[in-house]
């Protein structure tokens, strides 16, 4: 979709307001959605949107929608927003994640066409599709930390200001212009109302215009149709210096209901905004305090709410030369990051080959002063027997010289362990040692590897040694079924100062050492394959 910014869609700087790209933003993921089910389509939720810049009048905005997954009855639809000027560039403002439902006419379902892939985009948007639906639903995660924040004891009321001045109502009453083509709400008109609503609230707290930051899921939890009444409560959550969280609520009704006060839930959000003053400076929001039990739930929630934002945030923007920290607020979001760095690395191009020795076939790739590694492995065994091996790094030091001892630190659940790894010195330094996530993951169809993700990450609990140096690693397994006895083992690192010395030597032929650890690592799997 491509549409010209004009005052009309423009807030009172002249610049593109939130609720008029969300309904773009809605139109687009909506037809792409349709476009794949062939049926008619109705957002469940839009994840965590960030916007970073902002258009002005003027300008114009190109939306992409594309379907990188589909899941039986629903789909992942990715939403990427640009802004032209004829001036400038083009330059990203926003990215988001769509999850829409297929809801043919009648009370049938039907079961949704797996997604064509077509390019080595569309497999790396397919892969993590299917990672980033693993933590939609953090429910639990943020549970946990609530629970953690009310240990933490209560705020202090000061000045603080009461959250009951910034308790907004609306009601709309639900028109023919502001349905779909098959009768319910448009989500992208509900998104636009929720945003008005919520950014009147924050602008009672701020006495200024409030701007929309981001976004932490809008969630669709039921239809509404023409004739409805919707009721729109927004309030001040929590602040946090420079922003603002508002949560709001939707309630439905129908003209009966609406008569005897029966309402549905239908949709709910929490939205950040900022302010700033004439010269472009970031207001300083009041401290709040909550008046009410509910109000407390909130106020809390909302700083639970924030950790897991930063969290993620972090996690998904780290580099890889640092290790993450891992936390029971971000537990979903490391992993994520893990399983996306081997997907992102694997499906790089511009892979050269080096040496094909003994069946053996070892790939460098070359980044700036990044230097990563791949070696190609045959082996003559099922590929599911390989992951399992592959997986459980206590078998690592049966086939890998570099790994002298290996402990299981956390078994976080069972595609996620934590290993306090020990290595031999490399070139007269200390001997190395490795605190190791591995995420392991399983193919949803037989096209796709087996995943192994090993990322480094620090614990409180196990801090740096004297007698250590702390290592990083970033690396992993991806493992192909070739026949029902045969699989490609591929194993992936991104090489570290420390060993390019040994990888020189390796790739110049006079060392052996990288082939003599792959042919360990298939002699120790055949092996133990032949045992079972």
């Amino acid at each position: 979709m491509c549409q010209t910014v004009f005052p009309a869609h423009a807030d009172h700087r002249g610049e593109l307001s939130a609720r008029q790209l969300l309904k773009w933003m809605g139109a687009t993921a909506c037809l792409a959605a349709e476009k794949h089910a062939g049926v008619s389509c109705v957002t469940a939720s839009m994840d965590d949107i960030q916007f970073e810049e902002a258009a002005r009048v003027g300008q114009i905005i190109t939306i992409k929608a594309k379907v990188n997954s589909a899941f039986k009855t629903n789909m992942e639809v990715g939403i990427k927003v640009m802004v032209q000027d004829v001036l400038t560039n083009v330059e990203k403002i926003v990215v988001a994640y769509a999850t829409y439902v297929a809801k043919p006419v009648g009370a049938g379902k039907i079961e949704l066409e797996p997604v064509k892939l077509l390019s080595t985009e569309d497999h790396l948007e397919h892969s993590l599709a299917i990672e980033r639906r693993r933590i939609l639903g953090y429910e639990q995660v943020s549970q946990n930390l609530m629970q953690e924040i009310n240990k933490e004891g209560t705020f202090e009321e000061g000045d603080a200001v009461s959250t009951d001045l910034t308790h907004v109502q609306s009601i709309e009453l639900v028109q023919p212009p502001h349905a779909n083509h098959h009768g319910n709400t448009f989500g992208g008109q509900i998104m636009a109302w929720m945003e008005t609503v919520a950014s009147i609230s924050a602008s009672r707290l701020c006495r200024s215009y409030p701007t929309l930051k981001s976004v932490n899921m809008f969630k669709f939890w039921g239809p509404s149709v023409v004739g409805d009444r919707l009721v729109f409560n927004a309030v001040v959550n929590n602040t946090f210096q420079n922003s603002v969280e508002v949560g709001v609520r939707v309630e439905a009704y129908n003209c009966e209901e609406w008569m005897k006060d029966q309402a549905w839930h239908i949709n709910s959000t929490f939205l950040i905004f900022n302010a700033v003053n004439d010269k472009g400076e970031l207001l300083t929001f009041p401290r709040i305090k909550p008046t009410t039990k509910d109000g407390n739930r909130r106020y809390h929630g909302a700083i639970a709410q924030r950790r897991i934002q930063l969290a993620r945030k972090c996690m998904l923007s780290a580099k890889e030369d640092k290790p993450d920290p891992w936390e029971r607020s971000n537990q979903a979001y490391v992993s994520y990051s893990n399983i996306a760095a081997l997907t992102h690395r694997a499906a790089k191009p511009g892979w050269e080959i080096t040496s094909t020795l003994d069946g053996i076939k070892i790939w460098i790739l070359e980044e700036g002063d990044v230097l990563s590694l791949r070696v190609e492995m045959q082996v003559k065994m099922p590929s599911l027997l390989a992951f399992s091996l592959l997986s459980d790094f206590t078998f690592r030091q049966k086939w890998d010289r570099y790994f002298l001892t290996c402990e299981v630190l956390q078994a976080v659940n069972e595609d996620e362990k934590i290993y306090y790894v020990t290595s031999p010195p490399m070139t007269g330094r200390k001997p190395r040692d490795f605190l190791i996530l591995v995420s392991q993951r399983q193919p949803c169809n037989p096209s796709e590897p087996y995943m192994v993700a090993m990322k480094s990450v620090s614990l409180p609990s196990v801090p740096p040694s004297s007698g250590y140096c702390r290592s990083i690693l970033c690396a992993g397994f991806q493992i192909y079924s070739d026949s029902s006895s045969s699989c490609t083992v591929c194993y992936f690192n991104q090489v570290t100062s420390g060993v390019m010395p040994y990888l020189a030597a390796n790739l110049t032929g006079s060392s052996k050492s990288i082939e003599d650890t792959a042919l360990e690592c298939i002699k120790f799997l055949e092996l133990k394959g032949s045992k079972y």
